[in-house]
């Protein structure tokens, strides 16, 4: 008689899900990749600029703050990401992670702020104060941008001991209000086409959501064991 095909089944595959082991070109492959984005946008600007090309459309400068902005939401959400990825998949590798993805978060929005402070406004610095009275928007990513600072200075492992680790777990919490303002940031720069900034607010959304879920469950459990 003829076998039937084993068909597997969902607790069969997230087993194997489970068990695999972080391959050995992702530390790299993930620093690559995560640079692309940046050299992509800076030889774009720059052919756009010098050789009359139309990359970036009409308003390279523009559209150039943009690309890095939302590259920079990216970072942030695969940031916030890894914590639900390693329980839910059990790669644990993936926490080691996440400080280079975080880095890469800051390094792009230092990359955004440096396309509008050097090429839109020229470092002319009433020029910058009247934007940000004129857009509110502007204070609002730049006060996202002053909280990214922190995490960045406090990211080492010498820092953690320094710090203790409630202490800098703490601290890492502005990741949260950070988003808000990235999304906040992003929604009110573009007044009316809101499709990409809701969209990335329902990611934003799903991952706070899991995480308030998880400390329900966790202050559920402690109650119990506290009575």
């Amino acid at each position: 008689m003829r076998r039937r095909p084993h068909h597997m089944n969902w607790r069969e595959l997230h087993d194997r899900v489970r068990l695999l082991r972080e391959p050995s070109w992702f530390p790299v492959g993930l620093i690559v990749a995560s640079c692309i984005p940046g050299l992509v946008a800076i030889g774009a600007l720059v052919s756009d600029v010098v050789g009359s090309t139309s990359f970036l459309g009409s308003n390279p400068v523009k559209e150039t703050e943009h690309f890095l902005g939302e590259w920079t939401l990216r970072f942030l959400i695969a940031t916030v990401a890894v914590t639900p990825l390693r329980q839910v998949l059990g790669w644990n590798w993936l926490a080691k992670h996440r400080r280079t993805v975080g880095l890469f978060a800051f390094g792009y929005v230092m990359l955004h702020w440096i396309a509008y402070a050097l090429l839109d406004v020229q470092f002319d610095w009433n020029d910058l104060v009247k934007d940000l009275v004129k857009r509110p928007y502007i204070m609002i990513g730049m006060a996202g941008l002053v909280l990214m600072i922190p995490l960045t200075v406090t990211s080492t492992k010498a820092m953690i001991r320094r710090l203790g680790g409630k202490n800098w777990s703490r601290l890492h919490s502005l990741i949260y209000p950070i988003g808000i303002l990235g999304v906040v940031h992003y929604w009110m720069s573009v007044k009316k086409d809101i499709e990409e900034p809701a969209m990335f607010a329902a990611f934003f959304v799903v991952l706070y959501a899991y995480r308030i879920w998880k400390w329900q469950v966790k202050r559920s459990v402690k109650q119990p064991a506290a009575a």
